[in-house]
């Protein structure tokens, strides 16, 4: 977890971005901002930071993992070795994402390169680089005093609480490519991946949040693609196993895949050694890491947890949300054909 209590604005520059396919212009600063009150201080640090405060880690990397290939890489490298440099760094930044940002319909932005002192994580201080790339404007109105009255009028600018796209490169790990940190929330089509894949070029931190991830991904690609593939599994079947395989999550502070295996699966003959089947051949066709033991992630298993459906849709007439024991609910047809859900409760609230 990162912590911002004591960090503090060293320098930051800022750029305009426009896209190169449709004709628009870089333009770039002569200079970092010197003038910084405390108040507009104050704003950056929320607007740059305030998104990053339970981040999932990864590294900058290259072709055949070569990170120091990696231009990112390699720019901020020279502001943590050589902070006098860093408006030249950063120029070289912008021209690095102008170059490819090149899909006509990413839009064209403000680029703001920041660097940051006393950034605390586990307990340590450290220097961050941070980029960050406002894609959205937002209008509001302004209201002055004229004479004896008032004027309203309008501008528009850069919300501080709408972070486009950023991303914090810590100056630790050096040696695998930084540790660092990436928002993007504008829409996730394949265009708009480019400050991931194309511009910053990272992969996962093997991590304990990296390693939860991983498993609950595939345990609930086993169970709602697979499993119906090989056996005849109903919907509320599939929706229990998925409850199970969240809540030995959520019960455990260790994971053990032989114990994940037999708690979920056990009453469910023939699903073990599927499950290991279907795991080595996700390993090997999506190049996943998958341990046999690790320190479960609370803050993976938080964000994972979301995508767990426990919602069993019946027609358009009702959902049915299923987070308890499944025996509480019965499945038949009746003597006309239609079919049915019996469920058994103790208390109505």
């Amino acid at each position: 977890m990162l912590d911002f209590s004591l960090v503090t604005l060293a320098d930051v520059s800022v750029h305009q971005i426009g896209n190169k396919t449709n004709g628009e212009s870089l333009i770039l600063s002569k200079e970092k901002i010197e003038d910084k009150d405390e108040k507009l201080e104050e704003l950056l640090l929320q607007y740059f930071l305030k998104p990053f405060g339970q981040p999932e880690y990864f590294h900058l990397t290259f072709s055949n993992d070569d990170h120091e290939m990696n231009p990112v890489y390699h720019y901020a490298h020279q502001c943590f070795e050589h902070p006098d440099s860093f408006h030249i760094q950063s120029i070289h930044l912008a021209k690095h994402l102008f170059e490819t940002a090149l899909h006509p319909n990413i839009k064209s932005g403000d680029f703001y390169v920041a660097q940051f002192n006393d950034l605390q994580i586990n307990g340590s201080l450290v220097q961050a680089i941070g980029l960050f790339k406002a894609e959205t404007k937002d209008h509001f109105i302004k209201m002055q005093r004229a004479g004896s009255g008032f004027k309203i009028d309008y501008d528009s600018g850069t919300p501080v609480d709408k972070l486009d796209k950023g991303c914090l490169i810590l100056n630790i790990e050096s040696e695998k490519g930084f540790k660092v940190c990436v928002v993007d929330r504008v829409n996730k089509s394949a265009e708009a991946m480019y400050w991931r894949d194309q511009y910053l070029k990272i992969k996962p931190c093997a991590d304990n949040y990296h390693f939860t991830s991983n498993f609950l991904t595939l345990a609930k690609d086993f169970v709602t693609k697979q499993i119906t593939e090989e056996y005849q599994v109903d919907k509320a079947d599939q929706i229990d196993l998925l409850n199970k395989s969240v809540a030995y999550f959520k019960d455990n502070e260790r994971f053990s895949q032989k114990d994940f295996s037999q708690t979920v699966f056990g009453d469910h003959e023939g699903l073990i050694t599927s499950f290991k089947d279907y795991q080595k051949q996700a390993e090997t066709e999506y190049d996943l890491e998958i341990k046999d033991g690790f320190e479960i992630s609370d803050q993976a298993v938080k964000k994972q947890a979301r995508i767990f459906k426990s919602v069993l849709k019946l027609d358009k007439n009702f959902h049915i949300y299923i987070h308890g024991n499944k025996n509480n609910i019965e499945k038949g047809v009746d003597a006309d054909g239609r079919k049915f859900y019996k469920i058994y409760y103790s208390e109505e609230s």
